[in-house]
């Protein structure tokens, strides 16, 4: 039977769904136009109780806005995207992080005159199964969850199904042998479906896969960034009024994103307890071992995920989440490559129209996270190589 989170998670995709249209945004838009803009305005963090949010939140608890000369106010959880979405319309918020295809589908098919100021992270999510699933083409004649039709989860688990011979299932039709079933459901609620056997499987953000180990209920199969190598989930969304008319504040905003990414990067465990239920500001629900298995995974976690096949490319190096801000252009070109060849219910006509290149010069301003990155060390001070381009990875 469905529980309230997958009820909510139904109605969220429905209320998203009519947001993201040039008419269903509009009113909300208007809002936010109608009122008189403060320069001095704090900033408003919007987030969801997943490791995505990890430098929004890190920046509010370490006092790093408030060290660039910012009023901040303490940053609002949201149980569901529409609500964030709302709330960002509306102006209610001012900075939160999305799923990289809603910034796809915001822009351009709800008209929103927002843009992707930076990533939040990079990897951190993964699929997860039932204990007895052996691969990937298990999972034949099976459902396996979703937490959105525009997500990266969506585009990864279906690229790993179509190189195991696996298509999706039409509609609500009990899946055939070579099909799986795509269920939407609330992140919240994939751990007990699960657990009860109402899914196979599940493919998410953390820490609800790390939920799954420390509570024996399922195993990793894949991490998505062993699919595809450092990809981004989350990104910065702000609005244009905000980037055009007050450039200082919104360079500040992103210094400060870009100064808690790297003390995240040095500061695992410390971060790991912040985040969790433990911690006074109580930004998640999430208790401290189950981020720490995110954040600070053992030499022998790794090893045994090699020897699973959960990390089928070691070379890669790369971590179970990790963080750096610079939004690639070829990533977000790929990305709308990919979202072209991905199964979503609804509208996708804006999709078919979209040209990559266009895209990656259009969503993204990278002006501010450069000027920042520039101040603190460049792209090296993240470990990785200088220069403001690379060559994406995807190896199913």
């Amino acid at each position: 039977m469905p529980t309230e989170d997958s009820l909510f998670s139904r109605r969220d995709i429905i209320r998203l769904s009519a947001l993201l249209t040039a008419t269903g945004a509009l009113p909300f838009l208007n809002a936010r136009a109608a009122r008189a803009q403060d320069p001095d305005e704090p900033v408003r963090i919007g987030y969801l109780p997943i490791t995505d949010a990890t430098p929004l939140l890190v920046a509010h608890g370490k006092g790093m806005f408030e060290a660039e000369g910012l009023r901040v106010e303490k940053p609002v959880l949201f149980r569901g995207w529409s609500q964030i979405v709302e709330a960002f319309l509306a102006g209610q918020v001012n900075v939160v992080h999305l799923l990289s295809p809603i910034t796809v589908w915001a822009r351009y098919n709800g008209n929103t005159p927002a843009k992707v100021v930076a990533w939040n992270h990079t990897s951190g999510s993964g699929l997860t199964v039932a204990n007895d699933i052996g691969g990937v083409a298990d999972l034949g004649g099976k459902s396996v969850a979703i937490p959105y039709w525009y997500s990266i989860h969506n585009v990864v688990l279906q690229k790993l199904l179509r190189e195991n011979g696996l298509k999706i299932a039409a509609g609500n039709a009990k899946p055939a042998a070579d099909e799986v079933a795509l269920v939407l459901m609330s992140p919240a609620d994939m751990v007990p479906a699960l657990a009860a056997g109402q899914i196979a499987g599940y493919i998410v953000a953390e820490p609800f896969n790390a939920a799954a180990e420390v509570n024996r209920v399922g195993k990793v199969l894949r991490f998505t960034g062993d699919v595809w190598k450092d990809h981004a989930c989350c990104v910065v969304f702000m609005h244009e009024q905000d980037l055009t008319g007050r450039p200082e504040w919104s360079q500040k905003v992103v210094n400060a994103m870009v100064k808690a990414q790297l003390w995240t990067r040095d500061n695992r465990a410390e971060t790991a307890r912040l985040l969790s239920a433990a911690d006074p500001q109580k930004y998640t629900p999430h208790s401290p071992e189950i981020l720490s298995r995110v954040l600070t995974p053992s030499d022998t976690d790794h090893a045994q995920y090699v020897a699973s096949g959960a990390i089928r490319h070691p070379e890669w190096l790369s971590q179970r989440i990790d963080f750096q801000p610079y939004p690639y252009p070829s990533y977000t070109e790929e990305l709308v490559r990919q979202l072209k060849e991905t199964q979503v219910a609804g509208e996708r006509d804006f999709l078919d129209a979209l040209d990559p290149a266009f895209v990656a010069g259009d969503l993204v301003d990278d002006s501010f996270v450069r000027r920042a990155l520039e101040q603190m060390g460049g792209l090296p001070a993240f470990g990785l190589p200088d220069g403001w381009t690379r060559q994406e990875v995807i190896q199913a």
